[in-house]
């Protein structure tokens, strides 16, 4: 198949005849030299793709008398593979070039062997585009990362531009970081178009998380990088680690978004740069708002002295008022004290409330048959200690694993507590939990949960595997915690040997949502 050559309004009809330089050879490019055919002189280069042995050069057009962005594929024209894949890289552009957005330069000329470049050049192709006036992403991000409200917003337009190109079918290849430059306007822009021949769709989401993460940390996490940027860390399982292990300034949030467009997971995966950009929405508004948020300014006397040492003024009729003021107070606390021992009197004196603390017989759903049919739960027959507890995670991004362990210590006083999110579950990840695990399977009949986070939706699911899929776990109850001390009746017949006690929505506070789980006890159906 022979790629047509793309023509826009303006642009050249007929092939210009060679200008003064040194002709390519060989795939040989070096600034001053000429291509295609002689029309273009190379200005300056900006990059190496070596996935596509795509050369990325800014070049003069000698006819039109302006600058372009070249993606030069070099190749040897006798290789018959390296042909059908520039051939494909070359028709991908030229489908590309009816494309129009903003944040993705124009294409203006696609040329093929013979068809604008000679054979002896060494190039088997190239893609003309636009020239993005601006910076290199790599020179923007080379002192130090952005705040991830700055990233955010040059972001979006990039996001927004591949969400369209893939409702119409095309791969634009955002996937590398030296084919982003950052406009003058403020958004990133794919200046050196010309997707490789085997890239997908995933592929460009891939290639926006990829980006995210360099904003926010300056380091790349996608295989086939430029050298001389450092490489995104990988933890003991061998997956990327977040953002915000790299920055923590980088919101949980945020860091999680970028991780989860990057790598391909079963569940939670973030596939489509339409729910990228939901996420880059919601954090933007979050960031937004506290941005808004008045600081809390200190009392101030009226001559605006905060602190003073000046000594304290000796006047008598002052310190006779102060002792009558002292008098007073003094008089009213012991009637308050005196009200408050009458009241604990009455209270410890009435026999018809329960003396302990708070227990709430929570809520449940179940998958069992309607209540009128339902048997009656087992009764419990004394705890059960797991074997082992651990976080139960399907999601990147560790909520205090190290810390599982508080919640079967039996010391009410330390627990287990999830990250901080600024948004709910399951916005950011679809869940969180603990995984118990017992020696052999048991029958259960309760669960008891101390925790002070009320509303915490929690799933008790069961599982066949010590390291289970998330779909292959079964749904015994959903419950919903009260603060203090909640039981969970099991159905009859429930037997496990590996139990999940999973939160599918946090506790909403002032710093965001977060749960604890102080203590949580398993116990044997008698």
């Amino acid at each position: 198949m022979t790629t047509r050559r793309v023509d826009h309004p303006g642009a050249h009809t007929g092939r210009a005849q060679a200008r003064p330089g040194v002709r390519a050879r060989g795939g040989t490019l070096l600034p001053g030299g000429v291509v295609g055919d002689g029309r273009y002189r190379l200005l300056a280069q900006f990059g190496v793709d070596q996935r596509g042995a795509a050369h990325l050069w800014r070049a003069r057009d000698g006819q039109l008398r302006r600058d372009v962005a070249l993606t030069i594929i070099i190749g040897d024209p006798s290789d018959t593979k390296s042909v059908q894949d520039a051939r494909k890289t070359l028709d991908r552009a030229a489908h590309a070039a009816r494309f129009s957005h903003p944040a993705v330069s124009r294409v203006l000329d696609v040329l093929t062997l013979g068809n604008g470049v000679t054979a002896n050049e060494g190039v088997l192709g190239m893609v003309v585009a636009d020239w993005s006036q601006g910076t290199d992403l790599i020179d923007l991000i080379a002192e130090h990362p952005l705040p991830p409200a700055t990233a955010i917003r040059l972001l979006e337009p990039l996001a927004t531009a591949v969400e369209q190109a893939h409702h119409q079918g095309l791969v634009l290849g955002v996937d590398h970081p030296q084919r982003i430059r950052v406009g003058g306007d403020g958004m990133l822009r794919l200046a050196f178009p010309g997707p490789l021949p085997d890239s997908s769709l995933r592929d460009d989401v891939k290639g926006l998380g990829a980006i995210l993460y360099l904003l926010l940390t300056g380091r790349w996490s996608l295989p086939g990088g430029p050298e001389g940027i450092p490489q995104a860390p990988v933890g003991p399982d061998g997956h990327i680690l977040p953002p915000h292990a790299v920055m923590p300034a980088v919101p949980g949030d945020l860091s999680m978004a970028s991780v989860r467009s990057i790598e391909d997971t079963s569940i939670g995966g973030i596939r489509t740069s339409a729910a990228l950009m939901n996420v880059l929405q919601q954090v933007s508004a979050a960031e937004t708002a506290t941005e808004l948020m008045q600081p809390i300014e200190d009392e101030e006397d009226d001559d605006g002295t905060i602190w003073t040492t000046r000594r304290p003024v000796q006047d008598a009729d002052r310190r006779k008022k102060l002792a009558i003021g002292v008098t007073l107070l003094a008089v009213a606390t012991v009637g308050i004290l005196a009200w408050l021992g009458m009241q604990l009197i009455s209270f410890f004196s009435d026999d018809s409330g329960p003396t302990g603390g708070p227990t709430a017989v929570v809520n449940q759903q179940t998958q069992n048959t309607p209540t009128s049919h339902k048997p009656a739960p087992p009764k419990p027959a004394g705890p059960v200690q797991p074997g082992s507890l651990t976080e139960y995670n399907i999601a990147e991004g560790p909520d205090n694993p190290a810390k599982v362990s508080r919640a079967v210590d039996g010391d009410p006083g330390s627990g287990w507590k999830t990250s901080i999110y600024k948004q709910q579950l399951p916005t950011f990840k679809p869940g969180i939990g603990l995984l118990a695990q017992f020696t052999e399977p048991v029958k259960l009949a309760q669960i008891t949960i101390d925790s002070p986070s009320e509303g915490t939706v929690v799933e008790i699911r069961t599982a066949d595997s010590s390291q289970p899929q998330f779909d292959q776990t079964k749904l015994i109850t959903t419950v919903t915690l009260k603060n203090g001390h909640n039981e969970i009746n099991l159905p009859a017949g429930t037997q496990a040997q590996n139990v999940i006690v999973w939160l599918t929505k946090l506790s909403e506070t002032d710093k965001g949502f977060v749960s604890e789980l102080t203590e949580v006890a398993f116990h044997r159906a008698g």
